[in-house]
């Protein structure tokens, strides 16, 4: 198949395909005429770098599961270099997820002081003499 068909069917560009070709990811076969050309094989290559790339694998990422592919393996995820990509990834997001889980206790914290602030000054507020209620946001008007 030609690029154009190639790319239809992964749901892809033509630009993106010269640019994984360019990478050494597809194969830069010719015809006699001199265009591209692809077989199922490729159709595979690409259907396993876009899954990989969804996932948020960046594209350097992909090579050892295109290789895998390139084997004769008949999944890319089955050869030594692909599951330690896959360990790789799993203690990024492991990493991230912990940063992410000590942000949000961070910012449930926050909001918890702002509340216990707020709630003091309502309630001094219904004191003879307290403080009038406003918002900062809104600045102060007197």
């Amino acid at each position: 198949m030609r690029i154009g068909e190639l790319a239809a069917r992964a749901g892809t560009t033509t630009r993106a395909l010269r640019y994984y070709e360019s990478r050494g990811l597809l194969p830069a076969r010719r015809d006699a005429n001199g265009h591209r050309s692809y077989d199922e094989r490729d159709l595979t290559l690409l259907r396993q770098i876009r899954t990989l790339r969804d996932f948020g694998f960046d594209l350097e990422e992909t090579r050892p599961f295109v290789d895998c592919l390139r084997a004769g393996h008949p999944e890319g995820d089955s050869c030594p270099a692909s599951l330690a990509v896959y360990r790789r990834k799993l203690d990024e997001l492991d990493a991230l997820i912990g940063e992410l889980g000590a942000v949000r206790a961070h910012l449930a914290g926050q909001l918890a002081r702002a509340e216990r602030a707020r709630d003091e000054l309502a309630t001094e507020a219904l004191v003879p003499g307290g403080p009038e209620p406003g918002c900062e946001l809104g600045g102060h008007e007197g």
